[in-house]
């Protein structure tokens, strides 16, 4: 500790010691003074730092209340809120505060317990004071250092923090494990001389039968349980069984006087197999029987004491005078890291078994074969040593030597010996391994076994493999039925990196010459926010969809539904060259369409292609306004249609593209419902265009029907025309007279009015390219038309397009007049209609009647100034006339000619 910090931890001391004198009185203050300063010896200065000084005062001043009586052997737990300023409801934190007898184990058991029990450990205050007590326990002195006389004792104090606990509940089961816990620990210390004493007696047992001249196996043994008592084994358990009956009838009796460490009790099971063994599988009565005089294995219980893992038990066989099998010496511990950390050529039991499986194999030592088994079996998990029988041990590490430099999954399974927990060693390549993957193969494994995985171990050496031990607690009779071949192939389809998944997937989808040719362009193309959520099936398509982008240098798109998301609920992907997409564009489209967007996933792609280096993806989670349900398959061409053709301005932006997915209209057919919209509000109509919109969409069947009537009524190719019409209007009526609103059905009949008004269209009619024109020509027949203002022309067309909208009107048969380019947008309809009876007046002389025709342009350019406005108003102005012309009549000669796919109902 620097001077600095020297000088920080002394004033931060002082300061807490001031308050806890104030706290303590008069009589107190010494000893509270020295208390303070004794309890945060050993404290950092950082985590003194994050306390006040109240807070620090508080919980040194609750501990020495705690100590003020206590008699030898007592385990005292105190669950309480932090003292100071920190008390109460002002903390997220508790503190656990334990006083006990000093010994080996306390604090690493209780931590543990904790965790076992969910709960988050912040800090672990831990002082060890020497005490001095009256007979009744009542705290009299304490004392720093090494002091010593009669009454002083050491005692431990340990403060651990932990989150916030309110429950009474939580508070109790905190207390009452803190105490079986550390009732273990006390029996453990306890007894450890005792233990150490039987595991002495039975190796000069073992001493005097090899005077005898017994096997080799008893002089192995022997020099197992003295490595074992030499430090090498934490003794935490004794316990001693006799296997009382005749044969397979045979019970195993525990010995109730012998139980010693946390086997006190004889109720306290360790292996149901030794107290059930008649019922025991046979393959467990050979090994509990069998001439091997140790079985080395796991408990069926965690330890409580020193480390939250299943225990260790070394089994120590009796035998009668003619070799019978009698009974079991049963101790129970933890191997320590020592045993962990040593070669396995130093431990007795395994260096035979190590020389065993090398001789078997039949290398040479100094072989390259040689040396890389002898590599494998020094680097094999221990447990698995201790564990394995000769024919597993040798099937493993020979499997394992096979592998060599090869870069694949391998699985290795073992059976525990009685059968509760199976042991699997799953080899990955190591540039693969995650926690993610061991997450993924560890839920593959607790599928097919039906247990849960109680403990896993994951070395990393300098081969290119990644070696995960699972140990797998069973809970049923799965484990029969396991196919090995089968779970390895599953476990290595699931350890395939992302990279690997697509190019299988790419091959499968499109063959392999293709499939290699996108997986080198695409295999790293992709982010990691990408990777990790989307497979590789669906980057299938999203390449696919990617070359179009890069191909056409177009956006490109795709509706689709999540698997097991609801039918109200869809993703949509809009793929967009080199820039991301402005999303205060995008996100009013989507919701003119009738769309909720609930979220937006971004993805930047950077194919390895210089042709296109960057595609955006664009992922919108999308929820449908009105909640109802929408079938994908019925919508989707149509939703990508209209959305293209809005982004590309070839349609408005509406609530009428709603009418796609409410209606499962097509981009021409809401094209032609906008159209009637827009005319009626030329016409003076008492609605807003929201309304229109809002009541189309409230009525999709009605919406249908009209667009459908427009349909049978123009279209050049239908057939029984009179009868579809008739049909459709029937319909309509019907769906009329159930709509409740009286606003939504006078609008309804606006545009079934419309549509019924109407004479010809240039709908069906087709560029020169083929495709649809960018405008719709409309000829209503204006003394059918409902509630237009006066006068009444004798006819009237009208021509929409997302760039302008325009109106002729004619007062007669044979009429003549102008065109205007109108500034009036809102109602130029009007402006023109004054400017026709105006125009009637004028010609009253030259012809009988008169004529007038407007536009309005509707998106003039923002740049390139007045050349620009007037070059676009031009352009306007000839798409104007051409919707004029495309119905009307044409003379050749004194042959009347009519305009190609056009129906005339005049």
């Amino acid at each position: 500790m620097n001077a600095t910090d020297n000088k920080a931890r002394n004033q931060i001391l002082r300061q807490a010691s001031n308050e806890a004198r104030r706290a303590a009185g008069k009589r107190g203050a010494k000893i509270a003074d020295k208390f303070v300063r004794q309890y945060y010896e050993n404290v950092s200065t950082t985590d003194l730092e994050e306390r006040s000084h109240a807070r620090l005062a508080g919980d040194a001043m609750a501990m020495l209340k705690l100590s003020g009586r206590r008699k030898p052997g007592q385990i005292i737990v105190d669950v309480r809120d932090p003292g100071g300023s920190d008390a109460g409801n002002a903390s997220v934190h508790s503190v656990v505060d334990i006083l006990s007898d000093n010994m080996p184990f306390l604090l690493d058991s209780s931590s543990a317990e904790l965790t076992r029990l969910g709960h988050t450990v912040h800090l672990i205050i831990h002082p060890v004071y020497r005490t001095r007590r009256d007979k009744t326990g009542k705290l009299q002195d304490f004392f720093a250092g090494n002091q010593t006389g009669a009454g002083v004792q050491n005692e431990s104090m340990m403060s651990i923090t932990i989150n916030r606990q309110d429950d009474p509940a939580r508070i109790k089961e905190i207390e009452a494990n803190l105490q079986l816990v550390l009732g273990d620990v006390y029996a453990a210390v306890e007894d450890w001389q005792a233990m150490r004493a039987k595991v002495q007696g039975i190796i000069d047992e073992f001493k005097l039968r090899n005077s005898e001249g017994a096997v080799a196996d008893i002089a192995e043994a022997q020099d197992f349980l003295q490595w074992a008592h030499d430090d090498h084994f934490t003794f935490l358990g004794y316990r001693e069984y006799d296997f009382a009956g005749p044969g397979k009838g045979a019970k195993a009796r525990i010995d109730s006087g012998s139980g010693l460490g946390i086997l006190r009790n004889p109720k306290r099971l360790v292996f149901n197999e030794l107290r059930h063994l008649q019922r025991a599988p046979s393959a467990v009565q050979r090994l509990v029987r069998g001439p091997d005089p140790l079985i080395i294995s796991k408990a069926d219980i965690k330890s409580t004491v020193h480390r939250s893992v299943l225990l260790d038990t070394i089994g120590v066989k009796k035998f009668d005078a003619k070799g019978k099998v009698i009974g079991e010496r049963l101790i129970t511990g933890l191997f320590t890291s020592v045993a962990y950390s040593s070669s396995p050529r130093d431990i007795p039991l395994l260096r035979r078994k190590l020389d065993k499986t090398i001789a078997q194999a039949g290398f040479a030592p100094d072989s390259h074969d040689g040396k890389a088994l002898q590599h494998i079996l020094e680097t094999f998990p221990r447990e698995e040593l201790f564990q394995s029988r000769d024919a597993e041990l040798m099937e493993i590490s020979m499997g394992v030597l096979h592998l060599q430099e090869r870069q694949r999954v391998a699985l290795f399974v073992r059976m525990d010996d009685f059968g509760r927990f199976v042991s699997l060693l799953i080899y990955v390549p190591r540039d693969s391994y995650t926690t993610t993957l061991r997450h993924r193969l560890q839920a593959i494994v607790e599928d097919a076994y039906g247990g849960t995985v109680s403990g896993y171990d994951v070395e990393f050496s300098e081969t290119p493999l990644a070696r995960l031990h699972l140990v797998i607690t069973l809970s049923g009779d799965k484990t029969n039925r396991v196919n090995v071949e089968a779970l390895e192939a599953k476990l290595a389809r699931a350890a395939q990196s992302w990279t690997e998944l697509l190019r299988d997937a790419l091959t499968q989808a499109v063959g392999a010459a293709q499939g290699l040719h996108l997986a080198n362009i695409y295999g790293h193309a992709f982010p990691a926010n990408y990777t990790e959520t989307i497979d590789a099936a669906e980057a299938v398509s999203d390449i696919k969809l990617m070359e179009s982008v890069a191909a056409k240098d177009a956006v490109m798109l795709n509706l689709y539904r999540p698997a097991g998301a609801k039918r109200n609920t869809l993703r949509f992907k809009v793929l967009h060259p080199m820039t991301p997409l402005p999303l205060s564009d995008v996100l009013p489209m989507l919701e003119d369409m009738g769309l909720k967007v609930i979220d937006e996933l971004p993805h930047e792609v950077h194919p390895a292609n210089a042709a296109m280096p960057c595609i955006m993806i664009h992922d919108f989670g999308l929820v449908t306004r009105d909640g109802e349900n929408v079938s994908l398959d019925n919508v989707r061409d149509n939703f990508h249609e209209v959305f293209r053709r809005t982004w590309e301005g070839e349609m408005e932006s509406d609530g009428f593209n709603a009418l796609v997915l409410s209606a499962g209209l097509g981009w021409r057919e809401v094209t032609v419902l906008r159209t009637y919209a827009k005319y009626l509000r030329q016409t003076n109509a008492p609605f807003s265009q929201d309304y229109m919109e809002r009541a189309l969409s409230h009525n999709p069947q009605a919406a249908g029907a009209i667009a459908r009537l427009f349909s049978a009524r123009f279209d050049p190719k239908a057939e029984n025309r009179n009868r579809q019409v008739s049909r459709l209007t029937q319909s309509l009526s019907d769906l009329l007279d159930k709509v409740e609103s009286a606003d939504e059905d006078r609008i309804l009949r606006r545009f079934w009015n419309g549509v019924a008004a109407t004479l010809r269209t240039n709908f069906f009619q087709n560029n020169a390219d083929g495709g649809p024109k960018s405008y719709l020509s409309i000829k209503l027949d204006s003394s059918a038309v409902d509630e237009l203002p006066l006068p009444r022309p004798l006819r009237e067309i009208f021509v929409y397009s997302p760039r302008f909208e325009a109106i002729h009107l004619r007062g007669g048969l044979v009429a003549r007049g102008g065109l205007r380019w109108s500034d009036r947008p809102e109602d130029f309809r009007t402006e023109i209609l004054g400017l026709m009876k105006a125009q009637m007046v004028k010609n009253a002389v030259i012809v009988p009647v008169g004529s007038k025709g407007g536009f309005v342009v509707k998106n003039p350019p923002a740049t390139g100034g007045r050349d620009a406005f007037i070059a676009e108003g031009i352009a306007c102005y000839k798409l104007f006339m051409s919707g004029l012309l495309d119905i009307t009549d044409n003379y050749q000669g004194s042959r009347i000619v009519a305009p190609k796919d056009v129906v005339r109902h005049d």
